[in-house]
């Protein structure tokens, strides 16, 4: 574990590579149509601040034909991945080994900012959030993706998966530094930064709107990235993590059974006159 990446072992996993896929073709369908609400410029300037693999740098990229992408993270083997899977954007599409605590960017430089996937796993999210807004120009946007991990539901079986999101979640969170209930507490971050326009609204992966196997992907995933962490830092042993989590992809694969994540999508505008920036700092 370190300070600024306690999650470093699961997100250098090879499991996570796994799961960015997964968790792109499972959420973007339903993402994409909330990022044209949106009053931003032809020719604007993204940044994908934790953009891991590039899976949404890319789709980013291309929705918007005329933007400029740039993708930054800390873990460089998947930046790597990034630039050999995205060579075909480039140089519209771009990425950077750089910290989201301290991006090193001049202020205002962004028109859109996207952190996805990222919040939950690192301590202090006001800094990194405070961070995002000081890059992008007033009357820019933030586009988060907060995960929630209580925002899971599953039907019982011989185990309650109820008591392992309520458990696992907590007592990891506690362990790390870190907030994996974020999702319902980003709201009252951005609103006391004084941001503009807070929306918040809902992906919906579940197993009628995502392809089962596209949903038991993601908790393949998760299993393999996360259950032995799970037994050193919570009550929970890894042997039965493994098992809450195999009962719950068998039931995400079973037609005759229903399975929902709710994914938290936040956007917030940042002021647009200069009086208002200055008091939010």
């Amino acid at each position: 574990m370190t300070d600024w990446n306690p999650q470093a072992k699961q997100m250098a996993d090879e499991s996570m590579v796994r799961n960015l896929d997964a968790q792109a073709r499972a959420i973007w369908p339903q993402e994409r149509s909330l990022l044209d609400r949106y009053v931003l410029p032809a020719e604007l300037r993204i940044l994908d601040a934790g953009c891991g693999t590039g899976e949404a740098a890319s789709r980013l990229a291309e929705h918007f034909p005329r933007s400029q992408v740039l993708g930054v993270d800390i873990i460089d083997e998947h930046l790597e991945l990034a630039r050999s899977r995205c060579a075909r954007l480039a140089p519209r599409l771009s990425f950077e080994h750089r910290n989201v605590f301290d991006l090193e960017f001049p202020d205002h430089s962004f028109d859109l900012t996207v952190c996805r996937h990222v919040i939950h796993s690192i301590p202090h999210p006001d800094r990194v959030v405070a961070e995002l807004v000081r890059v992008t120009r007033p009357g820019g946007y933030l586009h988060l993706i907060p995960e929630d991990y209580g925002m899971l539901h599953f039907e019982r079986g011989a185990l309650d998966p109820r008591e392992f999101w309520h458990v696992a979640p907590e007592r990891f969170g506690a362990a790390t530094g870190t907030d994996l209930y974020i999702g319902r507490h980003i709201f009252g971050l951005l609103a006391a930064m004084r941001l503009e326009e807070i929306t918040v609204d809902y992906v919906i992966v579940d197993t009628l709107r995502v392809p089962r196997e596209t949903f038991a992907s993601i908790l393949g995933a998760w299993r393999d990235g996360y259950a032995e962490s799970i037994g050193q830092l919570t009550p929970i042993s890894s042997q039965m993590a493994r098992a809450y989590f195999e009962q719950m992809i068998a039931q995400v694969r079973d037609p005759l059974r229903y399975a929902v994540w709710m994914v938290p999508v936040v956007s917030a505008r940042v002021p647009a006159t200069a009086g208002a920036s200055a008091a939010r700092r």
